[in-house]
């Protein structure tokens, strides 16, 4: 019985991870649960589930879940970030699901991993950050890192066992890897007219073709940033060169990812566009359980498609390759700088187009730096929001 501390747990991913869960009544236990404000959710989970603990981030949130739990419900509501550091590292916790989206769930996932615990890495954001620093504090207090983002768990899952072992450290030329194969749906708009991507509207930047996912990382799956950042995070997981890394636009979003041998083989994870997949994998391996996902039909899945990215189209995916070669700190504005503008995308203030206008101008701004702690790359991350709200005004 493992011992679980869901963060993100209103989200999407948090939802597949307790319907996983469900399947598997003998094997998981809900330590606690961690969400930043949405005390109806929570209210739900928490008398479903009965966790010990339930966090919830914004204090007031916190307070109104303590009213609303009914006396019947033994679960205990906290709110403060020492609070929320006690839960992730607690000695009874096993397993920590890092699905908070954003920089936010960068301080609470650290925290896991330099605990030692078996973290599932759904925050592609903690890696894009403090890759290099992660990875380390990993390995020296043996920490396991399972990737979720489905495109890195299908990678995972193609890798020779050395290489899973040895995550962040690996020689992938020494196991017989010439490429890795990071797949993308392209988002909703693919094949849309060049000329109508500055005047779409946030809803209709937030249609995934296949996937169904939180508004934010939706719409940079619409401008690809969210395969730019998932660039560099497979960059700090598999310890890659610029020339082992190659992105692939799969329409049909079937093939999770794949990865290439210098022997000519490539094997490919394929499956449903069902997160509760490569969940399962993470929370059971390196054995197999139960998700409740639909085994793929080959009959109905038709042809498969593979396309170059265009990057006058995608000019995020652009950004975030560049950065990555470019070192830690221009990763760390990139993200800060795109989730302002993504946000201001999402309210109206600024064009879909604008996003990588703001990306761009924030990271021609900033000089390389070393970054050596978890407290200079939060402050260098304060410092790009500010610099994108200025851009941002800027503009309108």
């Amino acid at each position: 019985m493992q011992n679980m501390v869901i963060l993100g747990a209103t989200g999407s991913i948090g939802a597949s991870t307790l319907s996983v869960v469900t399947q598997n009544p003998d094997k998981y236990a809900v330590y606690a649960l961690v969400a930043n404000a949405s005390v109806d959710k929570m209210l739900g989970l928490c008398e479903t589930h009965q966790p010990v603990f339930a966090h919830m981030v914004d204090q007031q949130a916190a307070l109104k879940l303590k009213r609303a739990l009914p006396s019947s419900c033994k679960t205990i509501v906290t709110s403060t970030p020492e609070e929320l550091t006690a839960l992730v590292t607690h000695s009874d916790v096993d397993t920590v699901m890092a699905a908070i989206v954003g920089a936010a769930g960068l301080v609470p996932t650290f925290a896991a991993v330099k605990a030692g615990k078996r973290v599932l890495l759904a925050n592609k954001e903690a890696l894009v950050m403090s890759g290099e620093l992660f990875m380390q504090t990993a390995k020296a207090s043996g920490a396991t890192i399972l990737p979720v983002d489905s495109e890195h768990n299908a990678i995972f899952q193609c890798m020779p066992q050395a290489v899973q072992n040895n995550l962040g450290f690996c020689d992938m030329a020494a196991e017989g890897i010439s490429h890795i194969l990071l797949t993308g749906s392209g988002g909703p708009f693919l094949t849309t007219d060049l000329s109508i991507l500055p005047s779409v509207t946030p809803d209709q930047a937030c249609k995934h073709p296949n996937w169904s996912m939180g508004r934010k990382i939706s719409v940079d799956s619409a401008s690809m940033m969210n395969k730019g950042l998932e660039y560099i995070e497979a960059r700090w997981l598999f310890n890659t060169m610029p020339e082992q890394l190659k992105v692939v636009i799969h329409p049909q979003s079937v093939i999770h990812s794949m990865v290439q041998y210098k022997d000519g083989s490539v094997l490919a994870q394929m499956g449903n566009p069902d997160m509760r997949t490569p969940i399962a994998h993470c929370m059971s391996y390196p054995q197999r359980i139960l998700a409740g996902v639909e085994p793929l039909d080959f009959f109905k899945v038709g042809e498969l498609s593979f396309l170059k990215p265009d990057f006058d189209r995608f000019p995020c995916l652009k950004l975030a390759i560049e950065a990555c070669q470019q070192g830690q700190e221009a990763t760390t504005v990139l993200n800060a700088a795109n989730e302002i503008a993504v946000d201001a995308f999402l309210q109206g203030i600024i064009k879909f187009t604008d996003i990588a206008v703001v990306n761009e101008q924030c990271l021609v701004s900033f000089n390389p730096s070393a970054l050596k702690t978890i407290e200079d790359i939060i402050a260098l991350d304060s410092e790009a929001r500010r610099l994108a709200l200025s851009k941002i005004k800027a503009l309108v």
